[in-house]
């Protein structure tokens, strides 16, 4: 993980010290050069943006540590400018008492789980990456709902590969496969099990006895693959229903 300098000069490092609650546990040790750049870690992550255009794919992610929340904002909408809509964001303690924050971002298609895309306390929703998990309730029990998982996936033209053990499924497809104008059009297809990194939309689905506060039945739908995420919320749409049925 890139650490870059986080001040843009000596007024900025003595500024935020300043704004700080406690003083530091221990001495800077950081030479200058280490500590500010111009334009400060906002310019220098952006410069590593603007790099990562011409690398893309050859590096599947891209992650930098950030020494103030206010960055996360401007280099988030920085990755909305050029088209990066794949990345997560967190924060950590380093050591034993110093917060920090990191981003991260991919030109390809696997999308990181929930609490690595969305590892931020105590932000606004619209402030987040897009939610890569989808979850309904159900009064049946999970071997009930677990069937009709694999009995509704199962008849799609998409590569499926169900455990009836762990009640959980990964499935693949080119494309939109579930709707009712794909269905008519997919008839007569054939399923052609290709490499999984050439499939267009990914997902997994886990189906689990839900707890004592809810129904029966847990259904979770993973988002693996893809950057339609409108092709995702189709999926998981026609997932609840046909559950519901």
């Amino acid at each position: 993980m890139c650490n870059p300098p986080f001040f843009e000069s000596t007024e900025d490092m003595l500024s935020s010290a300043k704004a700080k609650k406690k003083p530091p546990f221990t001495a800077c040790t950081g030479s200058k050069s280490e500590m500010m750049t111009a334009g400060g870690e906002v310019a220098f992550v952006m410069r590593m943006i603007d790099e990562s255009l011409m690398l893309k794919s050859r590096v599947r992610w891209f992650t930098s540590m950030l020494g103030k929340r206010s960055s996360l904002a401007v280099i988030q909408s920085k990755l909305g400018e050029v088209g990066i809509e794949n990345f997560a964001i967190t924060e950590f303690i380093q050591g034993s008492k110093t917060k920090r924050w990191a981003i991260a971002w991919s030109f390809d298609d696997w999308r990181p789980s929930f609490s690595v895309a969305r590892g931020l306390q105590k932000v606004q929703k619209s402030s987040l990456p897009f939610p890569p998990e989808f979850y309904f309730l159900s009064t049946n029990d999970k071997f009930t709902v677990g069937e009709r998982v694999n009995e509704i996936l199962s008849k799609l033209c998409l590569d499926w590969q169900w455990d009836t053990q762990i009640l959980a499924g990964i499935g693949f497809s080119d494309k939109d496969v579930w709707s009712r104008a794909a269905r008519r059009q997919n008839k007569s297809s054939v399923i052609i099990i290709s490499n999984r990194d050439e499939k267009a939309f990914g997902f997994k689905i886990q189906v689990q006895e839900a707890s004592k506060e809810e129904l029966c039945a847990r259904m979770t739908i993973r988002w693996l693959k893809g950057h339609d995420k409108i092709l995702f919320e189709s999926f998981c749409g026609m997932m609840k229903r046909e559950c519901s049925k």
